[in-house]
């Protein structure tokens, strides 16, 4: 699933491309994708000839917001990821331009947005589980499953301060915690076995159990790491693509999730894989190194 840096990664190009712009039409083959309204016709009369005003993201949400006190929400989900070009229509099959957008990754169209330009915004989604909302501004912010978000990692209010407060509120592992978007908002599966690992501490480890050091050294790894990942444009060793079509680049940056079975790159310790509440976790037996206390 896209996390932070890969949703990032697309809110800070679509706003360089798409910003201003006003949808002129919008097409679908899976309209179970429109989760608000429910009814593809009404969102497509609601959301033509609104103009595009700001975009940003909020945990792992893309928010486009739109004239009229309106909100477009996208949450990429498990394989979806959105796509700026121009596409053709052959044979009721969409014809992308030769180049990145023409690859199979990115030729899962259900979803596209015509813009007043000619540009076109499409959702490429194998496995079909993103989810489009269009809500009424004040009723998204006012809504529980918004305001129950977490704070942003990379936020500059976020300090050491605020971070050691909202995790030793809670109880668990340290890798639940990470991945909890009501804790934190936006780290995923990828970015904590990355974190844990450069901050030396095992994912099984009880948030009781950190010190105040090994506190500092999580929260300090994890704003380098999120920072670094967003300047690579995120991870595509999945799904995920930039909207140019092309991968991004952290994957030359990655040392343990999905490594199982190769050597760790700071001891040469064989990565292994266990499950932390029914996620996996990738992490060094040594570099990680963990002793239940009993």
């Amino acid at each position: 699933m896209p996390e932070l840096p890969e949703v990032e990664t697309t809110v800070r190009y679509l706003a360089k491309n798409v910003l201003g712009r006003t949808f002129f039409d919008v097409w679908t083959d899976w309209s179970k994708t429109i989760k608000i309204p429910k009814n593809f016709q009404q969102f497509k009369k609601e959301i033509k000839g609104r103009k595009i005003k700001k975009i940003w993201r909020r945990g792992k949400n893309i928010l486009f917001e739109l004239s009229g006190e309106k909100i477009l929400l996208i949450h990429q989900k498990l394989t979806g990821h959105l796509l700026f070009g121009k596409w053709t229509r052959e044979n009721n099959t969409w014809q992308a331009p030769l180049g990145p957008l023409s690859e199979r990754i990115n030729s899962y169209l259900h979803l596209i947005f015509t813009l007043d330009n000619g540009q076109m915004l499409a959702l490429s989604d194998v496995r079909k589980f993103a989810k489009v909302e269009l809500w009424d501004s004040k009723k998204l912010f006012d809504s529980q499953g918004f305001i129950k978000l977490g704070p942003e990692p990379l936020g500059k209010s976020f300090t050491f301060e605020k971070f050691r407060e909202v995790l030793t509120e809670k109880k668990g592992k340290i890798k639940q915690i990470l991945m909890n978007q009501e804790v934190i908002a936006g780290i995923g599966n990828i970015y904590s076995d990355e974190i844990l690992f450069r901050a030396k501490i095992h994912p099984l480890k009880n948030i009781s159990e950190l010190s105040e050091k090994e506190l500092k050294r999580v929260y300090q790894v994890m704003r380098k790491v999120l920072s670094l990942a967003v300047h690579l444009q995120g991870e595509s060793i999945s799904d995920y693509r930039v909207p140019t079509g092309k991968e991004g680049g952290f994957d030359k940056a990655r040392k343990v999730y999905r490594r199982t079975g190769e050597r760790c790159s700071r001891c040469g310790t064989i990565i292994k894989k266990i499950k932390v509440g029914g996620r996996a976790a990738h992490f060094c037996p040594r570099c990680q190194k963990y002793k239940p206390i009993s």
